[in-house]
């Protein structure tokens, strides 16, 4: 389902603007549809209120919990299903975050990423990607939304927006506090200007190296990073959002001296930051975090010259959490106890 086509059923049943409104804050924000001073029953039209237990119904039957958790951090990976029975990834992050997902899978096929070894299954509607929120709202409060799940938002770029949309409005959340995270897509720098709500960007770099870039992530767009890192720039300065740029840290091919290097004279500078992310291990594939005193190492050189690095780590490490992990299994069990 869609923002837009729910907007429209609420429109058929005879709500105004003011009725819109306050139905999608409710739902977006889990509160009552009742006011101190004004009660549902008494605001919204007959034919709306007839319709709203159905309505509600198949609301909260868009993203129901499978299961939940928790990390050691003070994150928590969520299994949910939606209403065909396929399952995506939810994580609550520590300080009011949570991450949500745009597509069952994704089709940039990422070499270190489980989620990218299914390929693409489907899009996620917008009401879908909104409904994580309102799951995510049922178990803590989310003050930040960011759209780092199971598959590349620039691939639903027209869903996803429309969710950024309604979470900065009706969803009660600030726009620099909704984050949309890419490998880097041009469509991306041209629509995200023209939003009303326009979300800070996350920019999955990885390394500097063309080449070894179309070798790590083989389905996305063929963009210089160094020409990433101008069209990354120029969003930053209009909306005044520092870019949050991400590398999965990848012992033996991301992490050498020359990378630091290179990402010193590319963002040096600039208004960005860069996310240090030790690999989470997937079974089955070769790829190793580097030592702890590497990865220090590695944040203390970039910041000497000059880079405002952090080093985080991917939430669930220690539940073998990292996206697509859960679901992965999930689905191997599915199919284990079919008939």
């Amino acid at each position: 389902m869609r923002i837009e086509e729910l907007r429209r059923r609420l429109r058929a049943l005879g709500a105004k603007p003011g009725h819109e409104h306050r139905f999608l804050s409710a739902w977006a924000q889990r509160r009552s549809l009742d006011k101190r001073h004004s009660r549902a029953e008494d605001y919204l039209p007959l034919a709306l209120r007839d319709a709203l237990p159905g309505l509600l119904g198949e609301l909260a039957g868009l993203a129901r919990l499978k299961s939940e958790h928790p990390g050691a951090d003070g994150s928590a990976r969520l299994l949910v299903e939606l209403a065909d029975g396929q399952m995506v990834e939810s994580v609550l992050l520590p300080r009011d975050g949570l991450c949500v997902s745009s597509q069952v899978g994704c089709a940039v096929a990422c070499r270190f990423c489980m989620t990218g070894q299914a390929g693409l299954l489907r899009q996620l509607g917008s009401a879908e990607i909104v409904a994580q929120v309102v799951l995510g709202r049922a178990l803590r409060p989310v003050r930040k939304v960011v759209f780092m799940g199971m598959g590349e938002p620039a691939h639903n770029l027209d869903n996803v927006l429309e969710a950024i949309d309604l979470l900065g409005s009706e969803g009660g959340l600030a726009h620099k506090n909704l984050v949309f995270s890419t490998v880097g897509d041009r469509r991306v720098f041209e629509r995200l200007p023209l939003g009303r709500v326009k979300p800070a960007l996350a920019l999955s770099l990885h390394t500097t190296d063309a080449d070894l870039r179309a070798r790590l992530l083989p389905k996305a767009p063929r963009i210089e990073p160094a020409e990433l890192v101008e069209l990354a720039e120029t969003y930053a300065r209009a909306t005044g959002y520092p870019i949050q740029y991400q590398w999965t840290l990848l012992e033996g091919v991301n992490d050498s001296d020359r990378e630091v290097a290179n990402i010193a004279r590319l963002l040096k500078g600039k208004y960005a930051m860069m996310n240090f992310i030790p690999y989470n291990s997937v079974d089955g594939l070769d790829f190793r975090r580097p030592s702890p005193a590497r990865v220090e190492a590695l944040a203390r050189a970039l910041q000497r010259q000059g880079v405002l690095t952090k080093l985080r780590d991917s939430a669930g490490q220690d539940v073998e959490g990292g996206c697509g992990q859960l679901r992965a299994r999930a689905v191997t069990l599915r199919r284990q106890a079919a008939p």
